[in-house]
């Protein structure tokens, strides 16, 4: 028995980071298999009448331990992995996949589940009970408990095999942007580099005993470098590494990970009787149909097109006037976009950074929670962490009662991929009366300082840390009975509102002038560069618009077909892609073979959902709006019909509770300035 198999002797009952050894990990999951197993048994075996409690209520309770083991792991394996952590992730991964299999398919207990369920009409439950029967049963209805046994086994090798390709997916692309260098020797090639930027360019050549100025594949480097840099063969260089991870045909490549991920997600889904696997998940969406999801695409496409047509030809217009560039290329995207917007409203990150000190809009996000929620953020020490760059926080509400224990870890490192995420070490729940509180934790990657400025954030990524940050109240404000409906555990495409509707305070002048002040002089942002904030709200919308849409048909053709007939995933990607290419294709870069949020994480099919929830977030803040961004009436009503819920009811009937009305798409038309 390992330290991970004991109740934790800590603080707030928080892993004991500094006291688990990576050789604990394997002997801790197997050890809490065994127990999750008893526990079951012990359902199963139980010679009273199967009832919701017994049955229902005891299968949601069970496997607690091994949850916690695998939480602790898993975001170990994201945030601070190395070679020992991933081998034993390829090790578990089918240990875990097959522990759920013989759950969901463990005909006695299914037994017990479907009559509680056939007899459900007799019974006095809530509406949260209510909500975890039915997903009880559809977990294993939908999940093979009524094959046949050889179909079973089927689903077994299928789950086994998926779950370590999806490992091996995310293990490529990491060691692929950790092993990019570019290496530059004459300060020269950094023209147009912002000096923070060379700064820590320089500072990362330096920790690895080199000269000159490092570039790499991760975003703090390479947006930057993408944005600014004038010489465009560099970006060009850069621009492919980047397009290209996991499309090299070496010992990294993806292409073939891709195609049996695909096929195995499809051979699944028939398994099931489901014609695809976009038709297994959409069933438990709010938009339920893969007709209904390449509808709304679609319709938005049409609006988003035309516009992003014209911005597109805009900007090659000023390409062409400014450098003569006949062709506009990917990696001069960012670059000339940056020069337009210059331009046009006289703003550029580097003017807006000095205000956006990161630890003062950490106390921004702070603030921000505190007027709509009552929450208050204190900093401690006592709790341990897995990294020396984590921030540790308790979260108490108006009476001082905790509410979460809080992580943020915001800068790079070799250990840690990409991206921005929000994740958590310990669900909420109330079990004997106690309402545990959960432990939940967000992880970026910003500049980190240097030696002579503290780590300043582009306005991108500003709202990157506010949606993080929505996330994270989600899951701090949860408050539900059961752990598999707590916090975000919702529909996918119902749980990006708290996340994408925390950005919009961002783009208020009541917000900024809370938190972005100078990091020198102390001064407030001036008003005029609040109003260019505003006003270039909309920049480009169309074609990120474009952009968004473009990467939920290419999930969408992946998943909503048979991809046994696709042989080639470049040459498929580019056809999907079809309507919405404005940039010439690069020979050498595909997105599929590193869009982890569909092949490594849990978007398949799902990625539309950013959308979808782009739709509610806006009309949800056209509420705060008409009402006051800080009204506590709204507020309130935003935490106790949404935050506090999780999944304890279906998401439209909770958004009508709270909005008093279906979203209307219109108010998500009119922020993006493409309404006319």
């Amino acid at each position: 028995m390992t330290i991970l198999n004991k109740p934790f002797e800590t603080q707030y009952n928080t892993a004991p980071f500094s006291d688990i050894k990576t050789e604990d990990f394997l002997p801790a999951f197997k050890s809490g298999i065994e127990k999750a197993k008893s526990e079951i048994d012990a359902i199963v075996n139980n010679s009273d009448t199967p009832s919701f409690e017994n049955t229902i209520e005891a299968l949601d309770y069970s496997g607690e331990e091994l949850d916690r083991i695998s939480s602790i792991f898993f975001n170990l394996n994201s945030a601070e992995t190395n070679d020992a952590i991933q081998k034993i992730a390829q090790e578990v991964s089918p240990l875990l996949s097959e522990f759920s299999n013989d759950i969901t398919l463990n005909e006695d207990l299914f037994k017990r589940v479907k009559t509680v369920y056939d007899s459900k009409s007799d019974l006095d439950l809530t509406t949260e009970q209510k909500t975890l029967l039915d997903k009880k049963y559809k977990g294993f209805s939908r999940n093979g408990a009524n094959l046949p046994e050889d179909k079973k086994e089927r689903l077994r090798a299928i789950d086994k095999e998926s779950s370590q390709l999806k490992l091996k997916f995310g293990e490529h692309i990491l060691a692929e942007t950790n092993k990019f260098e570019m290496h530059l020797i004459d300060e020269s090639d950094l023209s147009g580099l912002p000096e923070g930027a060379k700064e820590a360019a320089k500072q990362l050549a330096e920790s690895k005993d080199k000269g000159g100025w490092l570039i790499t594949l991760d975003y703090p480097s390479y947006i930057p470098f993408m944005t600014y840099t004038d010489n465009r063969e560099l970006r060009k260089k850069l621009s492919k590494a980047f397009g290209s991870k996991g499309f090299n045909n070496d010992e990294l490549d993806n292409q073939d990970i891709v195609l049996k991920i695909a096929q195995l997600r499809f051979e699944r889904a028939q398994l099931l009787g489901y014609k695809t696997h976009a038709h297994f998940v959409l069933e438990e969406r709010m938009a339920e149909t893969p007709g209904k999801v390449n509808n709304f695409l679609n319709e938005l496409l049409e609006k988003a097109k035309p516009a992003a047509e014209d911005e597109f030809k805009n900007l090659e217009n000023f390409a062409k006037d400014l450098d003569g560039i006949d062709q506009l290329q990917k990696w001069d995207s960012g670059y000339y976009s940056e020069k337009l917007k210059q331009k046009l409203f006289s703003l550029d990150d580097e003017q807006l950074k000095p205000y956006f000190k990161l630890e003062n809009v950490i106390d921004g996000a702070f603030t921000v929670a505190n007027k709509l929620f009552g929450l208050q953020f204190e900093e401690i020490s006592t709790i341990d962490k897995y990294h020396e760059d984590v921030l540790t926080y308790k979260v108490t509400d108006a009476d001082g009662e905790l509410v979460s224990i809080f992580y943020a870890d915001f800068f790079p490192r070799a250990g840690k991929r990409n991206g921005a995420w929000m994740t958590s070490y310990k669900p909420q729940m109330i079990k004997n009366g106690n309402n545990e509180r959960p432990h939940v934790s967000i992880v970026c990657n910003f500049t980190k300082p240097t030696k002579s400025k503290p780590s300043l954030l582009t306005f991108n990524e500003v709202t990157t840390l506010f949606h993080e940050f929505g996330h994270a109240l989600h899951g701090m404000l949860a408050n539900t009975t059961y752990p598999s409906l707590s916090g975000t555990s919702v529909y996918w495409d119902f749980v990006e509102l708290p996340s994408q509707i925390l950005e919009n305070w961002c783009y208020e002048e009541e917000t900024l002038k809370l938190f972005a002040t100078h990091f020198e002089t102390g001064d407030v942002i001036p008003m005029d560069l609040i109003e260019k904030i505003k006003a270039s709200a909309t920049f480009h919308e169309g074609m990120q618009t474009l952009r968004q849409l473009s990467f939920g048909l290419l999930d969408m053709s992946w998943h909503g077909v048979d991809p046994s007939k696709i042989l080639n995933v470049k040459s498929y990607e580019v056809e999907a892609f079809g309507d919405t290419s404005l940039y010439p294709d690069v020979a050498e870069n595909c997105m599929s073979t590193s869009f982890a949020h569909i092949f490594q994480g849990g978007y398949s099919s799902g990625y539309y959902s950013y959308k979808w929830a782009e739709v509610l977030d806006a009309d949800a803040f056209e509420y705060f709006k008409e009402e006051g961004i800080f009204n506590k009436t709204v507020a309130d009503k935003f935490k106790s019909f949404v935050l506090s819920q999780g999944g304890t009811e279906n998401p439209m009937t909770m958004y009508k509770k709270f909005r008093g009305q279906e979203p209307k798409p219109e108010a998500l038309l009119r922020r993006a300035g493409l309404l006319k």
